[in-house]
């Protein structure tokens, strides 16, 4: 990560994401992807969690559930886009994450879904899922052989921090899943 990527605040860098539920969504923004940041200075970027447990990261990411969406906004008193909640749920531990979904492609270990753990990020494609670059995230929560569900802010019916399992809409938007929790 270049080091100026340390000190904007993120709102020069930020970019959404926007996960929105085609017959729920009528009138919301579409999936678009919008970056000022060159995603080049996220690739290949060991995150560096430090001391902190998925667990501790999942418990705090639970405490946001209701949060309201709110395209482009990291700030959970206004509400939460999908890489917002990411940015704020890390940046409460002080681990610096990129802002836009699409930065984190590049960003740590993929896994399998079937290895996947509470605490590994999972990534799909925008809601138009014949273009697959990333659009919209979220952190798994459980993984436990039958079922996968993962915690994120979705502009869709839920509309906010909420659980979701990964049900055959997401399962058809998957891109991929990263590890960023060394130990795990």
């Amino acid at each position: 990560m270049k080091l100026w990527c340390l000190f904007f605040p993120a709102w020069l860098i930020a970019s959404s994401c926007v996960d929105n539920k085609p017959s729920a969504d009528a009138g919301k923004p579409d999936s678009t992807i919008h970056s000022q940041s060159n995603s080049a200075d996220h690739q290949a970027n060991k995150i560096n969690t430090g001391t902190t447990q998925p667990e501790e990261v999942l418990s705090y990411a639970r405490s946001l559930i209701g949060i309201p969406y709110k395209y482009g906004s990291i700030d959970p008193n206004e509400g939460l886009d999908c890489s917002g909640f990411i940015t704020t749920v890390f940046n409460h531990f002080q681990i610096n994450v990129p802002r836009s979904s699409k930065d984190f492609t590049n960003v740590e270990h993929p896994v399998s879904l079937k290895n996947s753990k509470p605490g590994d990020l999972i990534l799909f494609t925008g809601t138009d899922s014949t273009k697959r670059q990333v659009g919209h995230m979220g952190i798994i929560i459980e993984n436990d052989g039958r079922a996968i569900n993962f915690i994120h802010s979705t502009s869709g019916k839920a509309d906010g921090v909420t659980i979701t399992p990964l049900n055959s809409y997401y399962e058809g938007r998957f891109v991929t899943a990263i590890r960023i929790f060394t130990g795990l």
